[in-house]
């Protein structure tokens, strides 16, 4: 499987940005698809997570609850990270991924929030 990260960039802080990620056909079952961020120096940390079955259940870090929303596509294997009220402390390496018979990463996306 392969992924297709977009969506990154430059904003102010307050301001929002939705990122996507889209995951190639294959015949493997997804059960789930998320997205973890990571600055230099630090460990990649969980941002949110959608199962991909009929549940949609989502979590989020505490970090980003009530300001990002996580959805997805399920007719085309997209997810989308709506994010908002963004803060300078939300500047990463936002990475997505998909979880089948093992977990596949995507290239990441690089997101600047500005004070």
């Amino acid at each position: 499987v392969q992924l297709v990260e977009s969506g990154g960039g430059l904003v102010q802080a307050g301001g929002s940005l939705r990122l996507s990620c889209a995951a190639s056909q294959n015949p493997f079952i997804i059960n789930g698809m998320g997205w973890y961020r990571q600055t230099p120096g630090s460990q990649r940390e969980l941002v949110a997570a959608i199962a991909m079955d009929g549940s949609q259940m989502t979590r989020y870090s505490d970090s980003v609850k009530g300001r990002f929303t996580i959805s997805r596509d399920g007719d085309k294997n997209t997810i989308y990270l709506q994010m908002n009220s963004l803060k300078p402390e939300d500047s990463a390496v936002y990475y997505c991924y998909v979880d089948q018979e093992r977990r596949t990463w995507g290239q990441g996306t690089l997101v600047t929030v500005s004070s």
